[in-house]
C-alpha cells in the first residue's frame, strides 16, 4: 500500500506493507531524506511519526492502528537533552536527574548544591556530595577536581541519624518528625529550623503550625548544624536563608500567610542578596503570594491612638528585638556567637565524618532490664538458681515458678471444671496407650484405592480453567505487567488517535492487546540504538514487533 509522509513542508510517498512496523517506516524516511540521526553523551535526535493526532511507538504494526492506504503521516525530527549529572538521595533512596549543559561540571560544588537544594527543599547545611567512590566534595572545588564527567552518578549524604527524621519532614508527617528529634538543645533547635524550611518548601500546613507552635521563628536563617558554627566564615551564602523565602520561592500561599501572621518581620527578610520575599515572588512569577505580600506592605498598622505603615511598623519592632539581644542573660552572655567551650567541632580531613547517612541508633529496650530483674528477685526469694538471666526462657521462669496442685474430682467441684479435667485424663491416657503399644487397635478410616486405580476424568472446563490460568501467568512473567495493567494501558495507547471515533479507538485497543497477547515482548520500547543513523534490518532479523524477518 502506499501512504504518505509530510516532513518539512514536504509531502512524498512511500510505498509500505501493512504488516510493516513504524520502526520500518522511519528507516525508508531517514533514508530518503538523509536525515542525520545521532546520539552522545549531551543528547539524541531521533524521528518522531504522528497519526490522528497520536504519536507512534516503534513496535506497532500499520495494520494494527489503522493506517491504510493513502493515509497520511506527519514526521518531525525531535531532539532530547540527556541529564548531565545523577545525584543518589540516600533519603528517599531514589536517582534525580540534573539537567543542564555541558558545562555545569566546569561549575564549582557549591552550585550544584544550589541546584540540588532548589530542587529537593533541603536546606544546604544537611547535606553533602560524594564521588563514586565515596569522597567528599567541598564547595570550594570544582567538578572537575573530582574527576566528575558527564553522566556521572554522585551521591547525596545526610548527617548520622537524620535520614527518618528528613523523611518525615517530607512527607509531612509530623509525629515522625518529633519521633527522630535530636535529645541536645543546640541539635534540637537546629532541627526545628530544618524542619520548617522543608516544610514551607512542600507546603506541609499541619507540620508548619505546629513547629510555630514549638518556637521556630520564619524569619530567623536555617544556617549550618552547631557542630559546624565555629567556621562560619567558608559557609555557603544559601545558608542564610529562611523559611519565608523558601515559601515565596516556591509559591506556598498558605504558609506564607501563617508565617506573616506569626510575625510582620517577615515581610522585610533579606535573604543572602538582599531580597526580601516580594521580590522573589515576581522573579519566580508566583502571582498569587505577589499580590499578597504588596497588599500587605502597602497595609497600615494601627494602634489605640496612632497609625502607622507597615514598613515604619517593621522598622520599629527589628529596631526594639536589635536592642534586646545586646541585653545579657544568663542563657545568653553579652558577645556570644557560634560554638563555645565544650561543644563538638568537626574539621574537615581530621575528624571521622559524621555525614553518612547512618540511621539513628536504636535504645535499649526497657523490658529486657525489667526482666532480668524479675529473674533476679525469683534468684533471691524462691531459691531459684538462674545461671543466665538474659538466656533464660519465659516457659521455662514458668514452669520452675507456677506449680499447680493436681486436680480432683470432688461432689463440690463444677461441672465446667469435672468435664475438663475428664478431657485431660482421657487426652493422657490416649497418648500413652500409644506410645507403649498397648492399645491393639485405632478406629481409622478405610482405605480407598479408587482414586489410585482409576484415571482421573476428563473435564473440559477444567482444563481450559488451567490453561487460561497458566497463559495469564506466562504473559505475566514476559511482559511484566497483568492483563488488566495490559489492557488499560492499550485503552490509554488507543485514546491518543484523537482524530478517531470512540468505536475505532476501541478496535485499534483490542488489536493491540490481541498482538501484545500473543507476543508479549512486542510492546517492550526500544533501545536508542536501534535508532541510529545506519542501523538497517539485515537479512533474516526479526522485526521489532516479532512479526517476521525482513527479506
Amino acid at each position: 500500500m502506499r501512504i504518505f509522509v509530510a516532513f518539512e513542508g514536504v509531502f512524498e510517498s512511500f510505498d509500505a506493507s501493512p504488516d510493516d512496523t513504524v520502526q520500518a517506516v522511519k528507516l525508508m524516511i531517514k533514508d530518503y531524506f538523509h536525515v542525520p540521526l545521532a546520539e552522545d553523551k549531551q543528547g539524541r535526535k531521533y524521528l518522531e511519526l504522528i497519526y490522528a493526532g497520536a504519536v507512534l511507538k516503534n513496535s506497532w504494526v500499520l495494520a494494527d492502528i489503522g493506517i491504510t492506504a493513502c493515509s497520511t503521516l506527519k514526521c518531525t525530527v525531535k531532539e532530547e537533552d540527556k541529564p548531565v549529572l545523577y545525584v543518589y538521595n540516600a533519603v528517599t533512596q531514589d536517582t534525580i536527574p540534573i539537567m543542564g549543559n555541558i558545562y555545569v561540571v566546569e561549575e564549582k560544588v557549591s552550585y550544584l548544591k544550589t541546584l540540588i537544594s532548589q530542587l529537593l527543599g533541603f536546606p544546604l547545611g544537611v547535606f553533602c556530595l560524594r564521588t563514586p567512590r565515596g569522597r567528599e566534595m567541598y564547595d570550594c572545588n570544582t567538578l572537575k577536581d573530582y574527576q566528575a564527567d558527564v553522566g556521572t552518578t554522585l551521591r547525596l549524604d545526610v548527617w548520622d541519624g537524620w535520614k527518618e527524621f528528613l523523611a518525615g519532614c517530607l512527607l509531612g508527617r509530623k509525629l515522625e518528625a518529633q519521633r527522630y528529634l535530636a535529645e541536645e538543645e543546640p541539635v534540637l533547635n537546629y532541627q526545628k529550623r530544618v524542619a520548617l524550611y522543608i516544610a514551607a518548601f512542600h507546603g506541609h500546613v499541619e507540620l508548619t503550625e505546629w513547629l510555630l507552635k514549638q518556637g521556630a521563628r520564619p524569619n530567623e536563617p536555617v544556617g549550618v548544624h552547631p557542630y559546624r558554627e565555629w567556621c562560619h566564615e567558608t559557609h555557603h551564602p544559601d545558608v542564610t536563608k529562611c523559611p519565608v523565602h523558601a515559601a515565596a520561592e516556591k509559591g506556598q500561599l498558605l504558609i506564607l500567610k501563617a508565617f506573616v501572621n506569626h510575625s510582620a518581620l517577615c515581610l522585610e527578610c533579606p535573604n543572602a542578596e538582599g531580597q526580601v520575599p516580594l521580590p522573589l515572588a515576581i522573579k519566580n512569577k508566583r502571582k498569587d503570594c505577589v499580590l499578597y505580600l504588596a497588599a500587605k506592605m502597602r497595609s497600615v498598622v494601627s494602634f489605640s491612638k496612632i497609625s502607622v505603615p507597615m514598613r515604619i511598623y517593621v522598622g520599629l519592632k527589628r529596631w526594639l528585638l536589635r536592642a534586646q539581644s545586646r541585653i545579657p542573660t544568663p542563657k545568653r552572655p553579652s558577645g556570644s556567637r557560634g560554638a563555645r567551650v565544650g561543644d563538638v567541632i568537626l574539621v574537615d580531613g581530621f575528624t571521622e565524618p559524621r555525614m553518612t547517612s547512618r540511621g539513628k541508633p536504636k535504645a535499649v529496650s526497657p523490658v529486657g532490664l525489667k526482666a532480668s530483674k524479675l529473674l533476679r528477685i525469683l534468684e533471691r526469694t524462691q531459691g531459684l538458681r538462674v545461671g543466665n538471666p538474659c538466656g533464660a526462657s519465659r516457659r521455662d521462669l514458668r514452669e520452675e515458678t507456677l506449680r499447680l496442685p493436681p486436680v480432683e474430682e470432688g461432689p463440690e467441684m463444677p461441672e465446667l471444671q469435672r468435664r475438663q479435667a475428664r478431657s485431660k485424663k482421657q487426652k493422657a491416657d490416649f497418648t500413652t496407650g500409644i506410645k507403649d503399644g498397648s492399645f491393639d487397635s485405632v478406629p481409622l478410616p478405610p482405605l480407598s484405592r479408587r482414586g489410585h486405580s482409576q484415571a482421573p476424568l476428563y473435564s473440559p472446563s477444567r482444563n481450559a480453567a488451567l490453561f487460561l490460568n497458566s497463559s495469564l501467568k506466562s504473559f505475566s512473567e514476559h511482559s511484566g505487567k497483568t492483563p488488566r495493567e495490559n489492557a488499560i494501558y492499550c485503552l490509554a495507547a488507543a485514546s491518543a488517535f484523537k482524530e478517531k471515533g470512540w468505536l475505532q479507538q476501541l478496535a485499534i485497543a483490542r488489536i493491540l492487546a490481541k498482538r501484545s497477547v500473543s507476543n508479549p515482548t512486542a510492546g517492550r520500547s526500544l533501545t536508542a540504538n536501534q535508532n541510529l543513523p545506519g542501523r538497517e534490518l539485515r537479512e533474516g532479523e526479526m522485526t521489532p514487533a516479532g512479526l517476521g524477518s525482513v527479506s
